[in-house]
Formats: structure tokens, C-alpha cells, sequence
């Protein structure tokens, strides 16, 4: 896709959001600071330009002024470096840039000289002194100053777009040679590589998203990057299962089926940032019932106000639109035929209310009395009736239908029938269950379809159209993964590529209660609180356990924090099982405890998207404990294996063990440290002991893999050398 050039609008101006990231460039921090110094010299501007035009001064208030004036061009001075810092790093808009760096800075120094008491030699009179008199140069000045401030401004949105470009094309890159890889060695590095340029694509997207404006752009946002948050753990196992089996021509069906959701999913997040649509992209909003009630009450008071304000032609066609899509719903073999009747009934009611409205307004536009005005005003008070008894009776149903239809599929049964069958490789059971999965799809896919119709707001429309698109997709790939399982029954690595798609397929569901409750709040006239575009930790539910342990609730910096370090969490628990691929033999002793640890691991990024076994903080903390005795275990395994190995080699494995022990009893003091209400940060800290471990945890496994096969090499050679010594002999 062809990216458009041009800033997205001056509404985002800046990329700020919390940094940790060893990638992060200046630019947030200077963008950041640019808006930082640009609140205060608008303020300071305000008070400039607002002073009285008395012409008579006190030293007090002369001194004042000359304040304002002193600080606005200190301001601009801060301000200009940053430009200059920004303009110096992006050599295509320097010229641009420092232009109008200089016109702020000129237009900052004449403010100051304006309003400077020491240039002046105005003779005092009474204690006053006669000063600014020139409060049409000041404001010349202040326009020159914030038009030239507003285009760096844009300028600076157009260097944080063309970052998320440009990061986004090395995704693709890459993206390209894992598509196209053959070897497993050479899957692991390019994998590496990708991950980390998935974290740093996920870190500007994220930011992008904090600073965007429009709630619809902003939902897009949060679905596309859903979308490759999660398919980046699909295609790890997807590839894998692809790279172990490669003549299955259903484990290659799903890896592309991975592949082409995450370069839609790229391609949308470009399209948000430069505002570009594509060609046929049709407004959502059209295809909502409750949208198109709105509208068209909002016509129908128009109409009162103005009767010629528009055609009864108009009005009727606007209401069969909106009548049109309750066939969504009258239609659909899920609805009650109680549902069904009353919607029918709503909307006949509807079609008369209307009617008799026509005919008063025909009437209204001739005759101008009190009655014919007061009958008018009493259908349009009966037509909104009808249309919010309407609203009501599509809501009702559509929440019951999708509340029953979580509670019948909360236990998995299809999911879990699905990898038994694979284990066992019944191709007949298969495609029983496959039938029963894609029945349950489609009945979820509807389900979303009508929960869009009575949404509500456009973000929560766009959040109904992700969770359709999410179940339509992931339940073809499901299938694909069930069927490699079936046909390779032994294969691990297909049996862990099942699990990943059927927990992306749960991890939907739960979402899709979390969905519910917010169209209802949304319905009911009560917001709650604010919808959660990020996968970031969610409120823990009420829970006995967490009486002595609540959350302090965190703000959206902490929040960004936690999920941003659970996010490279998840990244490397990837890494470290493609080292454990690599050994032959599985039942290694340092294999299995790495592997236990990738798995808790695995678990605690789950829990920072709130997801996953992990319910509460108590939960989270045992899990902890448990992870670093896991740990510390390995260090025992790994140190039994180095007494296997030559003196140079034993020692720089001793070396690497003795990092990885301190970490493990630095984790269990963290877990045992008693944090009143600081819940949120004990997190944030065990999160970060984790990263720590996990990245000591690759680096052993590749070490400890590497040691064994040059002792194995080793002994290869000396038996050799000895079988040829008794030949010889």
C-alpha cells in the first residue's frame, strides 16, 4: 500500500509516552518537551495580550509585565532548541524546521524588548511611568511566534509518522524473510530480530495512540495492534510447526493464514497515521441501527424547529434504512420468536408514528396556529418513543443472545474435544468437532454483528467489527492447527501451536465479556470507567484473597510501564523456547526447568494483558515464588553439567550461574517484601526481576547447548582418534 505523505492533522502533535526501551530515540523526549514548553508560553501570551490599555503603569505591574515578557522569551529560547535538536536529526525538513525556529526566536526577542522597563527613558509622572504603548507590535509578535511554533509543531508530527513508517516497512522486511526461511537455526535469529522489531513498532504505535484525539481512530489503533500483539505469538508456532513438518499442507495454510492477518493489521495502523483511506472503505457508522436513530431524531427536532428543512420523502426513506437492518435481527435463527414478534411490532408502530408526523407538518407549513404546533410537537414526542422502545427491545435481545451464548461456551468443550482428537489422531472425530467449531463461529461472528447495531458510540462499534473479524479468522486457523495435530499426533510443536490459536480463541471470549458490560454501561447512561484501548493490566476482580492485597489503582503511565515490560516479557519467553528447540534430547534436566520457566513466564505476560491463569495479586505472587525456585534449580542442573566440562569452559558457565543466583533470591525478597497499598509497584519490580531472569535464562540455555556439543565433538574425536590408534597397532 502506498503511504500517504502529510502530518495526520495538528490534533496529535507529539509522541510522549513512558520510555525503558533501549531503542528509543531523542525525538519522544524532544516532542514531548516541545509540548511541555508550549502550554506555559500560550498562557504567558494570554496574560501579555489581555493587560489592561490603561496607559499608566505601577512599578509593580510594569515589573510584572516585563516578567511575562522575560519568561515568554525564555520559553521560546527552550522551545527553539528543541526544534533545532529535532531538525538536526531529520535532515529532509531541517531546512523547513529551522525557518521557522528563527521566526519564533525573532518574535520571542521583540516581545522581550517591548515589554523591557530598563530600554525605556519615559519621564515618570506621579510615580507612573507611561510604557506599553506598542500593544499592537506585541501582537503581531505573538501571531508571528504561534504560527511559527504551530509548524514545527507539524512538522515534528510528520518526523514521529514517518518513524512508525519506516518501523513498520523493517517489520515487513523481516516479515518476508521469515516467510520465506527453510532452516530452523536460521528462523531462530531472524526471529530475534523480529521480536525486537515488534517491540519497538509496538512502542511508537502505542505512544501514537495516547496522542490521538479521535476516540474512532484511536479504537482502530488499539484493534490493529491486538491483532499484532497476538499474531506475533502465532507465528512463532505457526512457523515452527511449519519448519517440522514441512510437507503439511495444513500447517502451511495456517502460518499464511498469520502472515496476511498481521500485513492487513500493519497496513491499517499506516492508514490510521497518515490518514489515508483506501479506496470502497465505507463509514461503520452507516451500518448502525442505533447511529441512524440518532440521526434521524435529530432531524425530526430540526424538522420542528424548521418545517422546510427538509422532504417527507427524506424522512421516510431514512426510517426503511434504519427498519431495514432490525432484519439482522428478525432474521437471525438465534433470536426468540418473543424478540422477533416485539421488534416487528416496534417497527409498524414506528412506520405510523411517522405517518401522522408527515401529515402534521404538511399541515404545519400552511397554517400557523397554536394546536396544529402543539400536535406537531406531540408526534415527534410519540415517534421518539416508539424509536427508544425500538433501542430497548434490539438491546435486550442482542445482550441475551450474546450473554447465553458465552455462558453455553464458557467450559470449551469444541476447543478442548479439538486437541484430544489431534493427540489421538482421529481424522474422523476431527472433522465432527471441526463442524461443531466452525457452527460455533458463526454463530459468535452474528452475535458480534448485532451487539454492532446497538453499541452505541463508534469505538465500541469498531472494538464489535474487531471481535468478528478475530473469531472469523482464528477459527479457520484452528482448525488448520487441529488438522496438522491429527496428522502428526506426536508432534509437540504442533500440539503447542494448537494451544496458542485455542488461547487467542478464549482470550476473545473473555474479551468479548468485557464488551458486553461496556455496551451496557453505554446504554444505561453510565460510562464506567474509561475503555481500555491497550492490552494493559486489567482491574483484578473482587476476590477474598485480595482483601489483604488491593491494587493501588494505577494511572496510564504506570499502566504503559507494566504493559510495554510484559510485552518484552512474552518476546523473550519465544526466544528462550526456540533455544530449547534446538535440544535433541527434551528430557535434559536444564531443558525442562528452562522450559517450566518459559512457561510461568509465558503466564506472567498473560496476566499483564489481564489474561491467563492468574486471577489476583495473590495468585501473582505465589506464581513468583515459584518461578525463582524453578531458577534456582536450574542453577543446580546447570552446575552439575559443568563438572562435565574443561576448566576454561566450567568456569565461564560458573560465571553465568553466579548472576542468575542472586536474581533468583533478589526475586523471592521482592515476593516476601511487604508494600502497603503499593501493590502496583511490587509488580513493576517482579516483572522486571523476571526480564532479567528470562534474558540469563536464553543466554545459559544457548551457552549450556553449545558446551554439550563441543563435548560431544570432543569425545567423537578422541574415540576416533583411539579406534585408529588400534587399527594402526
Amino acid at each position: 500500500m502506498a503511504a500517504c505523505p502529510g502530518p495526520a492533522g495538528a490534533g496529535a502533535v507529539h509522541a510522549a509516552g513512558p520510555s525503558g526501551f533501549a531503542f528509543d530515540s531523542d525525538l519522544e523526549i524532544k516532542t514531548r518537551s516541545v509540548e511541555q514548553t508550549l502550554l506555559p508560553l500560550v498562557s504567558q501570551i494570554t496574560t501579555l495580550i489581555n493587560h489592561k490599555d490603561n496607559t499608566k503603569k505601577s512599578d509593580k505591574t510594569l515589573q510584572a509585565i516585563q516578567r511575562v515578557g522575560q519568561a515568554v522569551n525564555l520559553a521560546v529560547g527552550r522551545f527553539v532548541k528543541v526544534g533545532e535538536a529535532i531538525a538536526n536529526e531529520n535532515w529532509d525538513l531541517k531546512e523547513e524546521i529551522s525557518i521557522a525556529c528563527i521566526e519564533a526566536k525573532q518574535a520571542g526577542e521583540t516581545i522581550a524588548a517591548l515589554t523591557d522597563v530598563t530600554t525605556l527613558n519615559h519621564p515618570e509622572s506621579e510615580g507612573q511611568i507611561m510604557i506599553f504603548t506598542d500593544k499592537t507590535g506585541v501582537i503581531k509578535a505573538a501571531r508571528l511566534l504561534l504560527s511559527s511554533v504551530t509548524k514545527v509543531l507539524l512538522l515534528a508530527d510528520r518526523v514521529v509518522i514517518k518513524q512508525i513508517i519506516t518501523s513498520r516497512n523493517k517489520v515487513l522486511s523481516t516479515m518476508e524473510r521469515l516467510e520465506k526461511v527453510n532452516s530452523f537455526q536460521e528462523f531462530v535469529q531472524i526471529f530475534s530480530q523480529f521480536g525486537n522489531e515488534m517491540v519497538e513498532f509496538a512502542h511508537l504505535t502505542g505512544d501514537r495512540q495516547n496522542d490521538l484525539k479521535d476516540e474512532k481512530k484511536k479504537a482502530k489503533m488499539a484493534a490493529a495492534r491486538a491483532v499484532l500483539e497476538k499474531c506475533t505469538m502465532m507465528l512463532l508456532t505457526a512457523s515452527k510447526t511449519c519448519l517440522r513438518h514441512p510437507n503439511c499442507e495444513s500447517a502451511h495454510k495456517n502460518k499464511e493464514g498469520v502472515f496476511d492477518r498481521m500485513k492487513v493489521a500493519l497496513d491499517k495502523v499506516v492508514e490510521i497515521v497518515t490518514d489515508c483511506k483506501p479506496n470502497g472503505e465505507s463509514d461503520i457508522s452507516s451500518i448502525s441501527i442505533f447511529t441512524g436513530i440518532k440521526e434521524f431524531k435529530m432531524n425530526i427536532e430540526a424538522v420542528r424547529e424548521n418545517p422546510y428543512f427538509q422532504s417527507k420523502e427524506n424522512l421516510s426513506a431514512t426510517l426503511e434504512v434504519i427498519l431495514e437492518r432490525t432484519e439482522d435481527f428478525t432474521d437471525s435463527a438465534y433470536t426468540s420468536h418473543e424478540h422477533r414478534e416485539r421488534i416487528l411490532e416496534l417497527s409498524t408502530q414506528a412506520r405510523m408514528e411517522l405517518q401522522q408526523f408527515i401529515s402534521v407538518w404538511i399541515q404545519a407549513q400552511s397554517i400557523k396556529t397554536k394546536s396544529i404546533a402543539e400536535e406537531l410537537e406531540l408526534t415527534v414526542l410519540k415517534i421518539s418513543h416508539s424509536l427508544n422502545e425500538l433501542k430497548k427491545e434490539l438491546h435486550s435481545t442482542a445482550m441475551q443472545l450474546a450473554a447465553d451464548l458465552l455462558k453455553y461456551h464458557a467450559d470449551h468443550v469444541v476447543l478442548k474435544a479439538l486437541k484430544l482428537t489431534g493427540v489421538e489422531g482421529n481424522l474422523e472425530a476431527l472433522a465432527e468437532y471441526a463442524c461443531k467449531l466452525s457452527e460455533q463461529k458463526e454463530q459468535l461472528v452474528e452475535t458480534c454483528q448485532l451487539l454492532r447495531h446497538v453499541s452505541g458510540t463508534e469505538p465500541l462499534e469498531i472494538t464489535c467489527i474487531h471481535a468478528e473479524e478475530t473469531f472469523q479468522v482464528t477459527g479457520q486457523q484452528i482448525i488448520s492447527a487441529a488438522e496438522t495435530l491429527t496428522l502428526h499426533p506426536s508432534s509437540k510443536i504442533a500440539k503447542e501451536n494448537l494451544d496458542v490459536f485455542c488461547e487467542a480463541w478464549e482470550s476473545q471470549i473473555s474479551d468479548m465479556s468485557t464488551l458486553l458490560r461496556e455496551i451496557n454501561d453505554v446504554f444505561e447512561g453510565r460510562r464506567g470507567e474509561k475503555y481500555g484501548y491497550l492490552s494493559l493490566p486489567k482491574p483484578a476482580k473482587n476476590n477474598a484473597n485480595l482483601k489483604s492485597l488491593k491494587l493501588d489503582k494505577p494511572d496510564s503511565e504506570e499502566q504503559a510501564k507494566i504493559a510495554k515490560l510484559g510485552l518484552k516479557l512474552g518476546l523473550l519467553t519465544s526466544d528462550a523456547d526456540c533455544e530449547i528447540e534446538k535440544w535433541e534430547d527434551q528430557e535434559n534436566e536444564i531443558v525442562q526447568y528452562g522450559r517450566n520457566m518459559s512457561r510461568m513466564a509465558y503466564s506472567l505476560y498473560l496476566f499483564t494483558r489481564g489474561e491467563g491463569p492468574l486471577k489476583t495479586s495473590q495468585d501473582l505472587i505465589h506464581h513468583l515464588e515459584v518461578f525463582a525456585a524453578e531458577g534456582l534449580k536450574l542453577t543446580s542442573s546447570v552446575q552439575a553439567f559443568s563438572k562435565q566440562l574443561k576448566d576454561d569452559d566450567k568456569l565461564m558457565l560458573l560465571l553465568e550461574i553466579n548472576k542468575l543466583i542472586p536474581l533468583c533470591h533478589q526475586l523471592q525478597t521482592v515476593t516476601k517484601a511487604s508494600l502497603q497499598n503499593k501493590m502496583f509497584l511490587k509488580v513493576d519490580k517482579c516483572i522486571t526481576k523476571t526480564r532479567s531472569m528470562m534474558a540469563l535464562l536464553i543466554h545459559l540455555l544457548s551457552l549450556c547447548y553449545k558446551l554439550l556439543k563441543k563435548m560431544e565433538t570432543n569425545r567423537w574425536v578422541s574415540v576416533t582418534n583411539k579406534d585408529a590408534v588400534d587399527i594402526k597397532t
